[in-house]
């Protein structure tokens, strides 16, 4: 570089500078939109297939199969209409695009319908990434412009019967097939509205399929397993897209058929073979503000409903003090999930959601509760390269000198891979041969350090 390239450059870097007196972080650009060629001819056939089909569109003696079929027929009429020179290829993506957009949800609805891909994540209109096998990758599809997403995010929450705008732009919703939305829009959304979908899996997966995945050993699910069927307390840990709503829904698996299940959530994900499930899906305010419907107010009706066992999808406030309450007086075998990075961190987590409720109770007392009503912590984990792993499990052992104990039974080696017994046999088998369940130490022998 030549000198005058070296002034110039320190001139910019000096006039650089925030009110602070701090060089300003420059932003990351957004991806440049590149031209799409049949970008007026969708448009012109989108109008004139809307204007041609007309109610129809909402005609509710329409089964979805013969809505489709009319939508398909009127726009090959259309674009043969138009008699604009078009392969086959272009010709089928274009009727596709126009389709997906009148159907379902524009450009995300091809993503929707993969079955390997497990999130999709809209960043405004110009940029789509997905989610495959854990890792995450940017694809091609886009929206028209801001305008086409709002319409899309209006649509979405608009058939579960939310809205999304300025005075409440923010929204969480479900799909028909159970799938997870998320939606943001501006002026909380800086760069256009954002949209994230996790998908609902129709095939949940069992226990073999998570051994199958590496996510836990054979020993380790057996040892769950007989935890949930000896009606052991369990809290399913971990953070953000680590796998916990599966495992859930895997240890839900073990509870015998002929209990009452009650299933709690923000969004109904759960899928329970059993026959005797109650799901419970909470609701939030209207734009009123009221109307809502919180999980601890679930929790509380839950308790009358002569529940065998209460599965809570994520405990995040104060429903944590009516679990606990539910845990001690009777109701054992519940399983919930809680984000947080360690076992330890699930206990401090815990309290602290119980402290939300405003009982104004002393820490030992929270912590009595807490150590009495928790057995098992299962920790899991998402690795860099997408795979799930349950990295610990660890038995609540009681209070001592004000400090709830945990012990650790399994951990997860990083060295060697896997899960690995620490040495140290359970104490929850003198509560599990109470209720009737065997409990086999083979599980406990070979792999202690």
């Amino acid at each position: 570089m030549s000198l005058a390239d070296r002034l110039a450059q320190a001139r910019l870097e000096r006039t650089d500078l925030t009110p602070a007196g701090r060089t300003s972080r420059p932003q990351a650009p957004r991806p440049r939109r590149r031209a799409d060629p049949f970008a007026d001819l969708r448009r012109t056939v989108h109008v004139t297939l809307l204007e041609s089909l007309g109610p129809k569109l909402y005609d509710s003696r329409l089964s979805q199969p013969e809505l489709e079929q009319r939508v398909r027929t009127t726009l090959q009429e259309v674009l043969q209409a138009g008699q604009i020179p078009l392969t086959v290829t272009d010709r089928a993506r274009i009727a596709q695009e126009i389709a997906d957009d009148i159907l379902g949800y524009g450009p995300v609805e091809p993503y929707l319908r993969d079955p390997e891909i497990t999130e999709i994540m809209v960043n405004g209109p110009d940029q789509i990434y997905i989610e495959r096998r854990g890792q995450i990758f940017p694809v091609d599809g886009r929206f028209a412009d801001e305008a086409h997403l709002r319409r899309t995010i209006d649509k979405i929450v608009g058939r579960v019967g939310r809205r999304v705008d300025e005075a409440s732009p923010m929204v969480d919703a479900r799909l028909q097939d159970g799938s997870r939305v998320n939606a943001i829009i501006p002026p909380l959304a800086v760069d256009g509205s954002l949209l994230t979908i996790r998908k609902f899996a129709a095939d949940p997966f069992e226990v073999d399929d998570l051994i199958q995945f590496g996510t836990l050993t054979r020993e380790v699910a057996g040892v769950l397993a007989t935890c949930v069927r000896g009606r052991l307390n369990i809290l399913v840990s971990g953070g953000t897209g680590a796998g916990k709503t599966t495992t859930l829904n895997v240890l839900s698996g073990f509870i015998p058929p002929t209990e009452r299940v009650v299933t709690i959530e923000d969004a109904a994900e759960l899928q329970l073979h059993q026959d005797h499930v109650l799901r419970l899906e909470s609701r939030p305010p209207n734009i009123e503000g009221k109307g809502e419907i919180s999980i601890r107010q679930l929790v509380r009706n839950a308790l009358r409903m002569r529940p065998d066992r209460i599965i809570v999808g994520e405990i995040r406030d104060a429903a944590a003090l009516d679990m606990l309450q539910a845990m001690n007086v009777g109701h054992d075998g519940s399983i919930c999930t809680v984000h947080a990075n360690t076992p330890r961190d699930v206990l401090s987590r815990v309290e602290t959601m119980v402290l939300m409720a405003g009982m104004d109770l002393p820490v030992k007392a929270i912590r009595e509760q807490v150590s009495s009503a928790i057995d098992l912590i299962v920790q899991q984990a998402r690795f860099p390269d997408g795979t799930r792993r349950i990295t610990g499990v660890a038995e609540v052992r009681g209070l001592e000198n004000d400090l709830i104990i945990l012990q650790d039974l399994f951990r997860y080696d990083y060295a060697g891979g896997g899960l690995r017994w620490t040495g140290v046999f359970p104490a929850f088998r003198e509560k599990l041969s109470r209720a009737g369940v065997h409990l086999d130490l083979d599980a406990f022998e070979g792999d202690a350090p």
